[in-house]
Formats: structure tokens, sequence, C-alpha cells
């Protein structure tokens, strides 16, 4: 195998670059549902669902 072969085959240090991608989704998702949920709009809508909820049961 040459050695431009090799480089491209070579998956060394895959999974940590996956896991480092995966990793920054889930931030960038936990700061945009953060965002939306201090939003009074969202936040009230919640609420009212809740409260339907709990004076149902």
């Amino acid at each position: 195998m040459n050695t431009a072969t090799h480089l491209l085959a070579d998956e060394e240090g895959a999974s940590t670059a996956e896991y480092a991608i995966v990793t920054l989704a889930a931030v960038a998702f936990a700061g945009l549902l953060v965002a939306v949920l201090r939003s009074d709009g969202i936040r009230g809508m919640l609420q009212d669902i809740i409260e339907r909820a709990l004076s149902t049961a």
C-alpha cells in the first residue's frame, strides 16, 4: 500500500471527530431550546398546557 492510499484509508481519530460534531450539535440545540423557552409567548403557552393538564386530573 503506498503512502497516499494508506493516509486515505486511515480512520484513526474518526470516532473522536464524530463525537465532537455530535457534541457541538447537542450544545447548539440546547442553546436554541433555551432561547425559545425564554420567550414570553412560548412560556405562556407551556404554562397554559400544564395548568389545563393539572386541572383535569
